[in-house]
């Protein structure tokens, strides 16, 4: 997941959360002007979160997992 905000200076900032091991995932959620983005476990624990206020994103980027990483996933 991708994430471009406006800092306020002259160029946007760009964050990154992946999913940095086989099993987890990235969870998304928005509460109160904010919007949350958590690298969580199977079992829901997460592991990562980073959270932005929602009149600051320009744009939320979700890029499909790659298939040499799905398939190593699978196994």
């Amino acid at each position: 997941m991708e994430i471009v905000i406006d800092a306020g200076g002259s160029s946007p900032r760009t964050y990154e959360i992946r999913a940095t091991r086989a099993g987890r995932r990235v969870e998304v959620a928005t509460r109160r002007g904010l919007v949350e983005v958590s690298e969580v476990t199977r079992s829901g624990t997460p592991v990562r979160t980073a959270r932005f206020m929602s009149s600051r994103i320009l744009a939320l980027v979700e890029h499909p997992a790659d298939e040499a990483t799905a398939v190593a996933g699978e196994s």
